[in-house]
């Protein structure tokens, strides 16, 4: 029970570093000469960042993904503080229904952040604001391990949802 136990810690520990890496990596879309996430476009020829602002197009999407990436970070942290404190305070036999709750409400968020990415990435990248063609790059690792870290919360969620305290 105890490997079991140091098993979901370490996963669900994997979960919230693969969130905040997808949250504050500037990697969403990549190209030869820039880097963007949902926060800044980076030249990396002149070493320069700029913050997308509401001069951008679709920046309302921006937004949406943005405060659902929090989200999804938060809840992520905040259900393994409750699965601690459940972890010493349910009795033998009950389950972790309100970690697994909050966890696949953070599962919930970080796939409305890379669906709603997923979909208007085009109109994101055709923005006069940017002073360069973003519109050929590529989805970077941030927006991949953005789905990774929805597949990790998803199967988290369901593991506390089975797991039962025992001796």
């Amino acid at each position: 029970m105890l490997i079991l136990l140091a098993f979901i810690i370490v996963f669900h520990i994997t979960s919230a570093a693969l969130l905040f890496i997808s949250t504050i990596d500037n990697a969403w879309w990549v190209g030869d000469n820039f880097s963007t996430d949902v926060w800044r476009v980076c030249a990396t020829n002149w070493s320069t960042c700029w913050a997308i602002t509401d001069e951008f197009n679709e920046y309302q999407s921006i937004q949406a993904v943005q405060a659902t990436m929090i989200l999804s970070t938060i809840f992520c942290c905040v259900a393994f503080l409750v699965f601690i404190l459940q972890l010493f305070r349910l009795k033998q036999g009950e389950r972790f229904v309100l970690t697994s709750v909050i966890q696949l409400l953070s599962c919930l968020c970080v796939m409305i952040a890379a669906s709603i990415y997923t979909d208007r990435h085009e109109e994101l990248h055709q923005s006069h604001g940017y002073g360069m063609k973003v519109s050929e790059g590529q989805y970077g690792y941030s927006f991949v391990l953005a789905w990774i870290a929805f597949a990790f919360t998803l199967i988290s969620g369901v593991m506390y949802l089975v797991l039962r305290k025992r001796k």
